[in-house]
Formats: C-alpha cells, structure tokens, sequence
C-alpha cells in the first residue's frame, strides 16, 4: 500500500514538472534574440540601411553593391541567429558580381520586436526589403536565400514577392513537425505526447492558427523557380520532409540533398560545392542574358 502511494507520488511529481517544463518552453521559443551585430572589416565595404515594415518595425540590415545587370539577392538567416549567419553566402555572391542585401529579421540582432513568430511577422519583414530592393534596383532581376526560418518567411509572405529565384535552405513542411523534432530531440520519442501542449500554447502566444505557419499550404503559392536544399542528417528537418515540400512546389524547381549535412549553415558545410550548386542555379535564372 505505502509503495503504491509512493508510486502515485512520484508519479504525479514527474507529470506536474514535465507541464511545467512545456509552460515555460513556450515563453523560451518565442522569446526575442536581440543581439549588437559587430561592424565588417573594411575588406567587405556594406551600406547600413534602415527598412520600414509592418507593426512599427525597421529592419536593420547591410548592402553590399554589386555590378551593374548582375542580379540583385536578399539573405535571411534562420531562427535565434543574425544576419552575420549570412555574411560568408554575402561575401561568395558580392564575388560573382551580386547586390546583396542580409537583415536581421523582427526580434533577431538589431531588429527590434516582442515575440518569434515563425515566419508570420517575419514574413513581413521579407516583404519590406523586396520592396526596399525593387525601389534601389528597379532594373536588375531579384532572388532571395532563406534557411530555416529565413525560408519560412520568404513562403509565409502574403504578398506576391514576384521573385526570379529562391533558394531554401533546411525549411520545414509544418511547424508540427519542426516542434514535435525538437521535442524528440530533446525529451526522446516520448517527447511527442507533449506535442499537443506545445502548440496550443504557441497558438496562444502567437494568436493565430498554426496552419498560417506551415511553409507546405503556401509553397505552390511561391511562383518562382526554387531551388531546396537540406541534409540527410538533419533532424530537426528530415529529408522525407523535404521532399514533400519539393513535391508540393510548382515547377520549375531543383532539390539537392547534402550527404551528412544537419541542420546547420549549409555553405560552411558543403563550401566550394554548395557555391557552384547556388552560382549554376541563380546565374540561370538571374542572367539570362549571360546565355547569349
């Protein structure tokens, strides 16, 4: 009898603390990451700029000019990171001629806001700087580089971006899934019976359905040639994952899967590769005129 109530005990202690565990797991995922973004060596001269979005939000940011004709790309770093994510895919393109453009996006580096959102307000940041980069550069050809995050914002956008090119790196199909890897990542299989606590309370602090934050019911809505990319080692994105968003996604599309690349920056990874794979795709669809 006395074990059995002890069992009972325990029991009880280990549900209430795993609850609490969630409930403070919301507040942590949504939480800003605001960081002071370092100043560039003067080997890699930017422009700082200042972009107006949504909500009250100016989204920081660094301009590299390229030349004249030669393709114009916006970097977008994924979550809890900064636009220095970037600065190596930035200073690879500005090689080849490219005008880039890489942002900190709401509540990441020097881009203030309350709350992550997963790609909803962050979308909108997106949608400001392909605004900002139509306005600096209204006769070049426009592509943008998402990963993770930075990925989700550029599909979650409500607006027709009416890009020439797109490239996303690591992006996940469904934020169900993006959260119920995480939790298995960290608490095991068993991780999945906290799924359902999870996302009600995302949907709680964020205040809008979780269907709005999956990349896969938008994708088809992309209308630009893309190119996804993601590592058969990756777990926080699988690559059946990808594959289903590539599925998904209108034509004309590419998918390239890393062999043992995780879930991390793609270019330090796969170097020289990764630069040719990116270079063959964006000067295909960003200069044509090259062809002739």
């Amino acid at each position: 009898m006395q074990h059995t109530t002890r069992l009972r005990i325990l029991l009880v202690t280990i549900v209430i603390a795993t609850t609490l565990i969630v409930f403070a797991l919301g507040p942590l995922l949504t939480a800003p990451a605001p960081t002071a973004v370092s100043t560039l060596s003067a080997d890699f001269p930017v422009e700082s700029v200042e972009i107006p979005s949504q909500q009250g939000v100016t989204v920081h940011g660094w301009l590299a000019r390229g030349i004249p004709r030669g393709g114009v790309l916006l970097l977008v770093h994924s979550m809890r990171s900064n636009r220095m994510e970037m600065l190596s895919r930035a200073r690879f393109l500005k090689d080849q001629g490219y005008s880039v453009l890489f942002i900190d996006l709401q509540a990441h580096g020097e881009t203030a806001g309350d709350h992550i959102t997963f790609g909803l307000r962050e979308a909108e940041n997106v949608e400001a700087s392909v605004a900002f980069l139509r306005e600096t550069f209204p006769a070049e050809r426009m592509g943008a580089i998402g990963a993770s995050l930075g990925a989700a914002a550029i599909v979650l956008a409500q607006q027709n971006l009416k890009l020439d090119a797109v490239i996303l790196e690591s992006l996940h199909p469904t934020l169900e899934e993006a959260v119920d890897n995480r939790l298995k990542l960290h608490f095991g299989d068993h991780g999945s019976i906290l799924l359902p606590l999870m996302l009600w309370q995302l949907s709680f602090y964020l205040d809008v359905s979780l269907d709005a934050l999956s990349p896969i019911t938008r994708i088809n809505n992309l209308n630009a040639p893309v190119l996804f990319i993601s590592g058969t080692h990756d777990v926080h994105t699988t690559q059946p994952e990808t594959e289903r968003l590539y599925a998904a996604a209108r034509f004309p599309k590419e998918l390239w899967i890393v062999p043992g690349a995780q879930h991390f920056n793609m270019h330090s990874y796969a170097g020289r590769e990764y630069e040719q794979r990116v270079s063959d795709f964006l000067s295909y669809y960003l200069r044509p005129h090259d062809d002739g």
